[in-house]
């Protein structure tokens, strides 16, 4: 397989090259292509587990009646905007 580089990615990729980050353009392909597939293997199979106790902790205050409709918020904000701009 051949892949094309545009000219600004040769660019930066030979940047790399001369500040001794990698050996190679074409190593430096390979690793930053390695590390993003990595990335997005990462983010396909997330189950989001980390998100939960957040996603329960405002379930738990929506209970609570702690909220604010879009005008209240709307409201503070531009209360507080005022009171900077004085």
């Amino acid at each position: 397989m051949t892949i094309t580089l545009t000219r600004e990615q040769q660019a930066l990729l030979s940047a790399y090259v001369a500040r001794g980050d990698f050996s190679s353009i074409e190593e430096a392909a390979r690793q930053l292509l390695d590390e993003r597939i990595a990335e997005r293997i990462a983010e396909e199979y997330d189950d989001l587990a980390w998100a939960k106790p957040c996603v329960d902790e405002a379930r738990a205050a929506v209970a609570r009646g702690e909220v604010l409709t879009l005008d209240e918020h709307k409201a503070r904000n531009a209360a507080r905007l005022a009171a900077i701009k004085d």
